[in-house]
């Protein structure tokens, strides 16, 4: 089974940097929408702001782990589950997340700041050397976060093409299941192989972190979903921010000046961004654990949920013009990284690197400016993550 791009299920369309019309537009009416998920699965479309934070913030109401099992050929469903904190409810989610938190604190974070600068410098300077035109999403966008999630892991850099290629194809949904199915197993295979090694002799990344704080409280399936999660949700979301992101403001010239500029402008600017762009289309759905209320729509126990993320941080609820970027503006509570306990555990870490990459790429390049038009530019449709396929650039 594969989804045609032009066929995708309304939760996940774009309008090149806006959800599309037809989700504003039930943002804007009462009551909620039934719609399907992408495997064909009824599901009520959460597109509000207060009604998104409701759902994501309430885990007893809404649960991860009753999803239907995705039956992949040749994957087991149970053992898939293992590990996935995106999968699971309180207290199994709480117990795994717990032995992670740490490594995520933003002051633990800020210590990686200077080895995240001497990455970003090493690939502005090859962008320099080797002069324009350039592709900003393989020279740039996606190995910065790729190195940066690779050392944390413990994972070879060396691997990064073979992995980014299988994630690429994981959460693409216009490939066949059998194709994907395909990649999760290799995936799964690769990471068996590092869990295995880390196993056998733990090093200072969080793999060896895990085996030595944890190895007797962990299973070999759940530090492998672990790393996997970490793996692909590191990667992917960062680099799609920074090409999305760095479209957007050569757009707005006067925006990308304030976060050339850096200092304390470049906080509340990457929020903004964060907000308006929103990359990951919807959360993981949550299915109601009792008959129950949002947004004035009765939903009944079992019925799944989809909370649209990119609708609710264009609520006039959260900010005022929200369809207006505006890096100026106060950074707003918006829900790009989650609520809940299922709030993205790598948000320190993006906002880091996020923060280091903007002003450095458009100090090092004041004339930086996109080779095409937004009408004829790359979108990466069809993904639970948003972005960009390339990025063509000059200076």
């Amino acid at each position: 089974m594969s989804i045609d791009a032009a066929e995708l299920p309304l939760h996940v369309q774009r309008d090149r940097f806006d959800p599309p019309a037809a989700v504003s537009a039930l943002r804007d009416r009462p009551g909620l929408e039934r719609v399907t998920d992408s495997l064909g699965h009824p599901a009520w479309l959460v597109t509000r702001y207060d009604d998104a934070r409701e759902v994501l913030g309430d885990a007893t109401r809404f649960s991860n782990e009753r999803l239907p099992a995705l039956r992949m050929p040749g994957v087991d469903p149970e053992e898939m589950r293992a590990g996935q904190l995106l999968a699971l409810d309180p207290p199994e989610h709480t117990r795994l997340r717990r032995m992670l938190t740490g490594e995520f604190t933003v002051k633990r974070i800020r210590r990686l700041q200077p080895r995240i600068a001497e990455i970003v410098e090493e690939h502005l300077d090859a962008m320099a050397q080797a002069g324009p035109p350039t592709d900003l999403v393989p020279d740039f966008a996606l190995p910065i976060p790729s190195l940066v999630i690779c050392e944390l892991l413990g994972v070879p850099y060396d691997d990064r093409e073979a992995f980014q290629s299988r994630a690429g194809k994981q959460i693409d949904l216009t490939l066949p299941l059998e194709e994907r199915a395909r990649v999760t197993v290799e995936s799964r295979a690769y990471m068996g192989e590092l869990v295995d090694r880390a196993f056998a002799a733990p090093g200072d990344d969080m793999l060896g972190m895990l085996v030595r704080e944890h190895g007797d409280d962990l299973t070999r399936n759940e530090l492998i979903g672990i790393a996997s999660l970490l793996l692909i949700a590191g990667h992917e979301t960062t680099s799609n921010m920074l090409a999305l992101g760095t479209l957007a403001l050569l757009r707005h010239p006067d925006q990308a000046a304030t976060v050339r500029a850096g200092g304390d402008a470049i906080t509340p600017a990457v929020e903004e961004l964060m907000r308006y762009l929103s990359i990951v289309h919807a959360a993981v759905p949550r299915v109601a654990v009792t008959d129950t209320e949002v947004g004035g729509e009765p939903i009944a126990a079992g019925d799944m949920v989809l909370v649209q993320l990119a609708a609710a941080d264009r609520d006039r609820a959260l900010v005022e013009d929200p369809d207006r970027l505006d890096v100026g503006r106060a950074a707003a509570p918006h829900v790009a990284f989650g609520h809940g306990v299922h709030h993205c555990l790598g948000a320190p870490l993006a906002r880091m690197e996020m923060t280091t990459a903007f002003p450095a790429l458009l100090r090092r390049f004041p004339t930086l400016a996109a080779t095409t038009d937004v009408e004829r530019a790359d979108f990466r449709e069809g993904t639970f993550v948003y972005g960009m396929r390339s990025l063509p650039l000059t200076w």
